[in-house]
């Protein structure tokens, strides 16, 4: 079969936009579909995506493939799944979903959201934790916070560690839930977050640079209320109502090219975006929250890689993983973006990575648009060291 037969690609081809029809490119054997094909713009999805985290694709792009690549029921796995955004699309769309990291941190962001949860709960549980027990055991955070605020958030700290097993699969949801918030609470810009001004609020600085935010705009860590915070955002992430309908999930933490506890031919669709070479540091950015999760961030292998052939090398064990659990028919979305200058175009390293893998390479999509990225807000150049499009890589199992 050619990719000129598949359904989807003349679905595609034949797309049209708010800006026009779909263009097509062949560019040396690749395919292209050229469109806008989802929105560019801010807080257009289900409140439950609000969530942040470095690097992660919209909710709008699982979406796209959701909609119309599976139906209720089937299942979508996400093997690199950050924040859980393919995670939370799939299950508001009443399908079963898988996702992987090698991160646990990435299971303490997606699991709360899949389960049904109201603020009365968060309430109530919030107002059983011992506010005063708390300890300065790490004086060089109070770059970050102020005594009183970072005594709190070692008194939650503490209970959950007593209460909340990290990866325990009768996890208590409400404690789970209030783990999640406080995880992204952590340092951010506004009266929001627990700390005092700090940026972005998706990936901590490090303690000198903090010390150096604080030293150039003559301020200190004011006192916050930690439990009003994670209440006030509970109230935000839940406004668009929860996932109500059960649906079946599970998790993997590991390389995702050895997803042990997914099954042969168990996946219907596959949406993810894997690291974008060494461009962005996951564990640095994350520091602070690994810290406050228990979780020993130099002890995870995450991948970074600095050359064009490892990279290549690691997307086709990747890929010939997601051969093995896909189901006949199912199609991976594989998501990834121009890098380095826009010297280097990642959609066609996968395009080579892939072969030999059984998939049959159907066509690259690339999503065109005004981007209203936060990327210059913290000195980095959409048009240098970002991406300004989503290159999807569109494979089938035949």
């Amino acid at each position: 079969m050619t990719h000129e037969n598949d359904l989807f690609f003349q679905e595609i081809k034949g797309f049209n936009s708010a800006s026009g029809p779909t263009r097509y490119e062949n560019e040396n054997g690749i395919p292209y579909c050229i469109n806008e094909f989802w929105t560019a713009k801010q807080r257009q999805s289900h409140s439950l995506h609000e969530i942040s985290y470095r690097a992660c694709f919209k909710a709008e792009l699982p979406e796209f493939f959701i909609s119309r690549l599976t139906k209720p029921g089937d299942t979508v796995l996400d093997p690199f799944m950050g924040r859980g955004t393919t995670l939370i699309q799939a299950a508001l769309s009443g399908r079963s979903t898988i996702g992987n990291d090698i991160n646990p941190l990435s299971v303490l962001l997606a699991r709360p959201r899949l389960s049904p949860i109201s603020i009365d709960q968060v309430e109530s549980t919030l107002s059983k934790i011992n506010w005063g027990s708390g300890e300065i055991e790490h004086e060089e955070l109070l770059v970050f916070y102020h005594p009183s605020t970072l005594r709190k958030i070692d008194a939650l700290k503490k209970w959950l560690e007593q209460n909340v097993p990290l990866l325990d699969d009768d996890v208590d949801p409400v404690g789970d839930w209030i783990r999640m918030v406080a995880l992204n609470r952590l340092s951010g810009h506004s009266s929001g977050f627990f700390s005092g001004r700090s940026m972005p609020p998706n990936q901590a600085v490090s303690i000198a640079a903090q010390a150096k935010i604080n030293k150039k705009l003559g301020i200190s860590p004011p006192e916050r209320d930690v439990s009003q915070i994670i209440l006030k955002k509970t109230k935000s992430l839940l406004r668009d109502g929860t996932i109500s309908d059960p649906i079946r999930y599970a998790f993997h933490v590991g390389a995702a090219w050895d997803m042990k506890s997914v099954r042969n031919s168990s996946i219907n669709l596959t949406v993810t975006s894997p690291p974008f070479l060494d461009i962005v540091q996951y564990a640095t950015d994350n520091w602070l929250r690994c810290w406050f999760a228990g979780i020993d961030v130099h002890s995870i292998p995450i991948s970074s890689h600095r050359t064009e052939k490892s990279w290549m090398e690691m997307i086709h064990d990747v890929v010939a993983e997601l051969f093995r659990v896909t189901r006949p028919g199912g199609y991976v979305a594989f998501e990834v973006g121009e890098v380095r200058n826009g010297t280097v175009f990642l959609e066609k390293l996968v395009w080579q990575a892939v072969e030999n893998t059984g998939f049959e390479r159907i066509f690259v999509m690339i999503n065109d648009q005004n981007f209203t990225k936060t990327a210059n807000c913290w000195g980095v150049n959409n048009g240098n060291g970002g991406t300004n499009t989503n290159r999807i890589v569109i494979l089938k199992k035949e």
